[in-house]
């Protein structure tokens, strides 16, 4: 089996993000980056299903040279090979024709994504490489299990869970439960700087987005402390102050 992971790359959640250039530009001075977790659960779930000598896992890249750490770290968590397209990811759209465009050059039997990244939480890339490739795509699946050519996953949907079952190949964006993400050992860690990253120049893609300007959110107002037997001075609060009632 041969199993294709997007990944990204992303600011840390404990990062303090700035902008530049009168907000138009994110600020990567002093950016600690990561793999973004959630492809990192893809990952461990395309590591366990090849487990044993039973496929191959590629994981792909849109980036430039600055995040070949971060394709370095899946390396060393088991994927077998990376392939970076060599250019800046502009939005989801890009991306997701980038990718397109290399599976279509070189199929795969699954492509794993994250739910979502968690710097933009768009979730729209593996519903868009379904439609470009024409394959089935399931968004923000909680459980993905393989029998012979067929793929089972599990999704909440409001009031259960949702099972699909469905031939190979499909796209799926893996959500928590999925599995749980790996640690990289030091043999992983020395296997990562001999593993293929092939490096290969993006198609031409038509822009549909811009990023005009970026704004921070407004800053916490004051807290007011209400004591828990005080239920009358909630109330006047929540309808007088905050008027939500």
């Amino acid at each position: 089996m041969k199993i294709l992971v997007c990944i990204s790359n992303v600011p840390d959640t404990t990062t303090k993000i700035t902008f530049t250039d009168n907000n138009t530009q994110f600020n990567n001075n002093g950016v600690q980056f990561i793999l973004n977790p959630y492809d990192e659960i893809a990952l461990a779930r395309a590591i366990e299903l090849t487990d044993g000598g039973n496929g191959t896992v590629t994981v792909i890249n849109v980036g430039e040279a600055s995040t070949e750490p971060t394709i370095r770290k899946a390396l060393a968590i088991g994927a077998t090979d990376a392939v970076r397209v060599n250019a800046k990811a502009h939005d989801a759209w890009y991306v997701a024709a980038q990718v397109a465009a290399y599976v279509k050059a070189n199929p795969f039997d699954l492509i794993l994504t994250g739910r979502e990244s968690i710097d933009y939480n768009g979730s729209k890339v593996a519903s868009m490489l379904g439609e470009l490739l024409d394959l089935p795509s399931v968004s923000i699946i909680k459980k993905l299990d393989i029998d012979g050519d067929n793929v089972t996953v599990e999704r909440e949907i409001e009031g259960g869970k949702e099972v699909l079952t469905t031939p190979l190949p499909i796209v799926a964006g893996a959500a928590e439960g999925v599995a749980e993400p790996k640690i990289p050992n030091m043999r992983g860690i020395m296997s990562a700087r001999t593993k293929p990253l092939t490096v290969i120049e993006p198609v031409g893609v038509k822009t549909l987005s811009e990023i005009i300007s970026y704004e921070t959110p407004a800053p916490r107002g004051q807290v007011k402390l209400v004591a828990a037997d005080d239920t009358a001075k909630l109330v006047d609060l929540l309808h007088d102050e905050a008027r939500v009632i």
